[in-house]
């Protein structure tokens, strides 16, 4: 068996479907797998692959002309998942894809084309999700927001706020794969990768205080009425791990701290 590894980005992913495509083994003796190996097989050869611009727009291309956009869109948000097989699974999907066309999202009944509708529907619940509850502070004239998905959600929450907010400065921190999104005023957004010690700066902006961080706090509490309170209900509406970022409830554990 010989398995393919790639970092863990699209264009790694889709460099080394095509590496995997063009190698001629046969698709039943590979494997794709993202990296970093923690148990290699004993009886496995191991080929990395190297992101590579144009092998990736040229296997994106093939999906878009020979399957349809559609199958494309599933496998862009199946690749921003947290399903640690999930390479495989699309190199699955494209292999019939590539075989019967456009329709092969109607093939419902296939386990490849399940697998990856499920796996696409992950990432794009939780994007949802990060739209309403995504809180960004204002630090001078810059509205920076962090963010812990599970998936790797950051470009497509921020192509929302990019409609939203189109003529602010505003940064998008996943702080658990240290990337973000930076949209200048005006102008389209761009994804970069930071440092540590970029990182480290960044959270500091949630230490800013000002009036309207208070008003919020104070109209949430408010809002609310006592006879009413569902704990249960709200963290299946708003699970707890989706908190640690929203300006409301640190104000709770600042206050529970103390």
């Amino acid at each position: 068996m010989t398995v393919f590894t790639c970092e863990d980005t699209f264009e790694a992913m889709m460099s080394c479907v095509h590496d995997a495509w063009e190698s001629r083994l046969g698709h039943d003796n590979l494997r794709l797998q993202l990296e970093p190996v923690w148990q290699p097989g004993l009886f496995c050869t191991y080929v990395h692959v190297e992101a590579d611009p144009g092998k990736a727009a040229k296997v994106v291309r093939a999906i878009q002309r020979r399957i349809s956009y559609e199958a494309y869109r599933q496998v862009f948000l199946a690749a921003m998942s947290f399903e640690p097989d999930r390479l495989d699974a699309i190199y699955r999907f494209l292999v019939l894809g590539f075989s019967v066309g456009r329709k092969l999202t109607q093939m419902l009944s296939r386990p490849e084309v399940v697998w990856i509708f499920e796996l696409s529907r992950k990432a794009n619940t939780e994007a949802n999700y990060f739209r309403e509850f995504t809180r960004f502070s204002q630090v001078g004239q810059v509205y920076v927001a962090h963010i812990e998905p599970k998936c790797n959600i950051t470009a497509i929450s921020a192509a929302h706020f990019a409609d939203r907010m189109p003529s602010e400065h505003w940064l998008m921190v996943d702080d658990n794969r240290r990337l973000a999104a930076v949209h200048p005023r005006n102008r389209s957004f761009y994804m970069t990768r930071l440092t540590q010690e970029e990182l480290e700066r960044l959270r500091r902006t949630e230490e800013e205080e000002d009036l309207y961080t208070d008003l919020w706090r104070e109209f949430f509490e408010s809002i609310g009425i006592e006879a009413r309170r569902n704990a249960k209900c709200q963290r299946t509406n708003m699970p707890i791990w989706y908190r640690k970022h929203a300006t409301e409830f640190r104000g709770q554990a600042r206050a529970k701290g103390a």
